[in-house]
């Protein structure tokens, strides 16, 4: 299924899409301050594609069909509704194609694919300073969360 606007497409990315996510995913993580490395990321998608738990989509301009953006989302389960949900990992838009509502267009179509798979929710966290993508998750109905608190332990 591809989602069209006047000047881009979504797509259902695939492991044809690998090297154009890997360049995607790249400037993501380095984005998030992650040091450069293509090769590692390319292994990464590729494992997570070959898997067929997550799902990408993929923003395409419609002229130049270059990949502009991606969302990235992994399963879980809401126990206590006893129904999927999804967590909303990655997003991402490339700074020359920002400010056009992709990043937009990009959450709608995981909320259509959410629904779709009968989810009970669509969650995500983003970094307290990254203001933009806060703002854009508000206008777009995301409640920020204040009834838990979540823990991380990193594993070595």
């Amino acid at each position: 299924m591809m989602e069209e606007d006047s000047f881009f497409e979504i797509e259902v990315a695939t492991a044809v899409n690998i090297p154009e996510l890997t360049n995607l995913f790249d400037a993501y993580r380095v984005f998030y301050e992650a040091a450069s490395d293509p090769a590692a990321t390319q292994a990464f998608i590729t494992r997570l594609i070959a898997e067929g738990n997550t799902h990408f989509f993929l923003a395409r301009e419609t002229k130049s069909s270059t990949a502009v953006g991606f969302v990235h989302l992994m399963p879980s389960i809401a126990t206590v509704a006893m129904r999927p949900i999804w967590l909303l990992e990655d997003l991402y838009v490339a700074p020359e194609a920002r400010q056009q509502g992709i990043a937009a267009a990009l959450m709608r179509r995981a909320e259509t694919f959410a629904r779709q798979t009968g989810a009970e929710r669509l969650t995500l966290a983003t970094a307290h300073n990254n203001h933009k993508a806060r703002a854009l998750y508000r206008k777009l109905g995301y409640v920020q969360e204040d009834h838990f608190w979540y823990f991380h332990r990193i594993l070595e």
